[in-house]
């Protein structure tokens, strides 16, 4: 019980002691590594992969503890915040809803919120700048395949060109689904934080096309390449730690890896 009562210095102490409430879970459920790789006093992009309901509990709650109570705001949608108790919970970590879905709920649905004027990369890349940290399930839903990754889209890759912050990969398995040959709905889960990855290169590349006239089409398409190919790059390194696999034919990093920490440079050509 030594862990649970470790420093929140972000937090009043109201806060702590539910964080530490929310977190006793955890201690029972989550075997975590690499908990080192977590930048306690950084701007970040935390991506993970998406499995089940259980883990968008129960992972923001992990996370935001060993940040000694940051805040990370999670890209969720909408309706999430519109659900008692849970809404209240969601609000607490100052969510980024993305507001294009529907509610399959009609109750709900009729108290959707109007949409932001900015979009769901403008908002990720304002509060990055502002500081603050976000987390994002790349995949965009749950992805209860036991075996393979589901392709991702591409804002987190914009985000990470457009703000240069680091981007740090945390895999989800449950090694349960190895024996069911599906993800379950409650069982035990690891965590795998991965080491920052950087961007440097392709991010210089990307703000000259943005600022040098990113509005022209050649250009747009040429930023879109990058961004899907950082994407690519993440979803390959959550592959190797979460346990699925992933395969996208259409990306130019299909079967190889691009990063840059600080452990190792290496850097693979501009895809455009």
């Amino acid at each position: 019980m030594q862990t649970l009562f470790r420093p929140l210095p972000y937090l009043t102490f109201p806060k702590a002691l539910l964080l530490r409430l929310l977190m006793v879970p955890n201690l029972f459920l989550n075997r975590a590594t690499g908990v080192e790789n977590l930048m306690q006093s950084t701007s970040a992009i935390y991506v993970f992969n998406h499995n089940n309901a259980l883990e968008s509990l129960l992972v923001p709650v992990f996370l935001m503890f060993h940040l000694g109570g940051r805040t990370v705001s999670f890209v969720i949608d909408w309706m999430y915040g519109k659900i008692p108790v849970l809404g209240w919970l969601m609000r607490l970590t100052d969510p980024l809803y993305v507001y294009h879905k529907r509610s399959t709920v009609s109750l709900i649905e009729r108290r959707r919120p109007a949409s932001p004027s900015s979009g769901v990369v403008e908002r990720c890349c304002a509060r990055l700048e502002e500081g603050g940290c976000i987390g994002i399930f790349p995949e965009g839903k749950r992805n209860p395949h036991p075996e393979r990754l589901a392709r991702a889209k591409p804002g987190v890759g914009h985000i990470a060109l457009q703000t240069g912050k680091p981007v740090i990969p945390v895999g989800i398995d449950f090694p349960l689904r190895r024996q069911k040959g599906r993800i379950p709905v409650f069982g035990r889960m690891v965590l795998t934080v991965g080491v920052p990855l950087y961007f440097p290169e392709w991010s210089e590349r990307y703000l000259a096309l943005k600022t040098g006239g990113g509005k022209d089409a050649e250009s747009r398409r040429q930023m879109h390449a990058l961004a899907e190919a950082v994407t690519s790059a993440l979803m390959q390194k959550l592959s190797t730690l979460c346990g699925k696999t992933f395969g996208d034919p259409q990306s130019p990093l299909s079967g190889s890896f691009a990063y840059n920490h600080t452990t190792s440079k290496k850097e693979l050509p501009c895809p455009v």
